[in-house]
């Protein structure tokens, strides 16, 4: 049962990286259409988006926003990438929910 776990594991990490970078690579680089731009825009400055609003989704935004440094123009593909990379997390739980 140990080695299934490590496979498991490795394996899910793999599924992972994979999706990671499915989505990095298929992102955009600025705000796109619908709600994208309010969000990124509330989330760079920690106002309140249109209701039931998101506190996290717009903190964890913050977060990534900071990595853009002073280049305004990158907090859109910050806050994408990490739009990304919690899509590619809930591929890795989704892999592991359904094999264990």
């Amino acid at each position: 049962m140990s080695k299934y776990n490590l496979v498991n594991n490795i394996t899910g990490w793999v599924v992972f990286l994979i999706a990671s970078f499915v989505y990095i690579s298929t992102i955009e680089p600025t705000a796109s259409w619908w709600d994208c731009g309010e969000y990124i825009s509330a989330a760079y400055k920690l106002m309140v988006g249109h209701e039931p609003g998101a506190p996290m989704f717009q903190l964890l935004a913050r977060f990534f926003s900071l990595f853009a440094g002073d280049d305004v123009t990158q907090v859109a593909r910050m806050v994408n990438i990490m739009s990304a990379l919690a899509s590619a997390f809930t591929i890795l739980f989704l892999f592991w929910s359904v094999t264990f």
